[in-house]
């Protein structure tokens, strides 16, 4: 199944099913779900057993004609590893690793998966990731690689924006990988039984140009490594998402660097789980601080 969170004019999100050329409007199915309107992951086992009911009345919109938002709203936790495709690892002439690297990006990054990306005011090295995004479905622990599909709810299209010279600027890569709106997420997620994640083409379009392209049976460590080696640490819960890594053609591996601009169009493709598509727009400076209330 699709899952996806949609708008249809000016009417807040709500969950819906993604039905062909059409979303099939859930709110009804969701009804008394406590949060089933934030997104459907923690929620899905009361969620699908009131789909087969509500599956022929729900409301029915065409997909072009709504909007749609990132399928997680405000995930637990963003984590992310680097380095995991081999052909990335020489572009960047460094070992192709023994051991994982991770890193986290804000939850506040989150972004829609038709949004526009950022360019901040404070950098001019914007740089595109395609990645494969796992979405976790349940609260889990020590979970041994080949049980790893058990808690991973589904997968989506992902791009892991960076503003290289503030990753760099120090051995933390947190802030420059933590910009708002630089984690784009969607069209929707795509359920685990639906997908096999070892096996995915991916690529990545600038302006309509192909910047990157691989395919996840490349990755240095697959999903269930991830899943197995991250909860050997901590407990991961419904909602989170791993960022799988990104394959060559990043731009500031290029020479000279291809940086993104303003009014890039920014396209990420994965096979079977659609794309997303983000222009960059410049940020200026703006102080924005929020009444007590929030």
């Amino acid at each position: 199944m699709r899952l996806c969170r949609f708008s249809v004019d000016d009417l807040p999100p709500r969950p819906g099913l993604v039905d062909g050329d059409y979303v099939l409007d859930l709110s009804d199915a969701c009804a008394g779900v406590s949060g089933a309107l934030i997104d459907p992951v923690g929620v899905w086992d009361q969620l699908k057993v009131r789909l087969a009911g509500i599956r022929g009345k729900a409301a029915r919109h065409l997909l072009v004609e709504v909007k749609l938002h990132a399928p997680v709203v405000r995930p637990g936790k963003i984590l992310a590893i680097g380095l995991n495709y081999a052909d990335h690892c020489v572009e960047s002439g460094l070992a192709i690793p023994q051991q994982q690297t991770w890193f986290s990006k804000a939850s506040s990054s989150v972004n829609g998966p038709f949004d526009s990306i950022e360019l901040p005011w404070v950098s001019e090295q914007l740089d595109h990731e395609c990645e494969l995004v796992v979405v976790i479905g349940r609260r889990c622990r020590d979970v041994p690689r080949e049980r790893a599909r058990e808690v991973t709810f589904g997968y989506c299209v992902g791009n892991d924006v960076s503003v290289r010279d503030w990753q760099l600027m120090t051995p933390q890569w947190v802030i420059g990988k933590s910009f708002d709106t630089h984690a784009p997420i969607g069209p929707w997620i795509t359920t685990s039984d639906e997908v096999d994640p070892g096996a995915l083409a991916i690529r990545c379009l600038v302006n309509g140009e192909i910047r990157q392209q691989s395919n996840t049976r490349h990755l240095v460590f697959d999903v269930g490594a991830q899943i197995e080696h991250l909860t050997k640490a901590m407990t991961l819960e419904a909602g989170d998402l791993l960022f799988t890594g990104t394959c060559a053609g990043v731009g500031g591996a290029r020479q000279p660097p291809r940086w993104l601009r303003a009014g890039d169009r920014v396209r990420v493709e994965i096979e079977q789980l659609g794309a997303i598509e983000n222009t960059v727009v410049p940020r200026m400076r703006a102080t924005q601080i929020a009444d007590a209330a929030g």
